[in-house]
């Protein structure tokens, strides 16, 4: 219950709630990922709600593997090539 009136005080006063969106990155090995990979060592950051699966090619993901993604609770998909 204090967790409900909290929220619509929150809401009242315009706040933004904390969430975030889970996301699931399938990145291409030898571009998308070497990216990120570059991101790391220069020390950026990002999320922590978003996993990062690396793919010997995305061309390749089958549809499949986005479905049961969404089925276990990820918000959203990025393919990156």
């Amino acid at each position: 219950m204090a967790d409900l009136v909290k929220q619509m005080e929150t809401e009242e006063h315009g706040a933004a709630p904390a969430w975030q969106p889970k996301i699931l990155a399938f990145a291409c090995h030898y571009c998308a990922f070497a990216a990120a990979d570059l991101a790391g060592v220069m020390r950026l950051s990002y999320p922590t709600s978003v996993k990062t699966i690396r793919l010997p090619c995305t061309g390749k993901l089958d549809h499949g593997y986005v479905l049961r993604a969404f089925e276990r609770g990820f918000d959203g998909i990025f393919v990156a090539g």
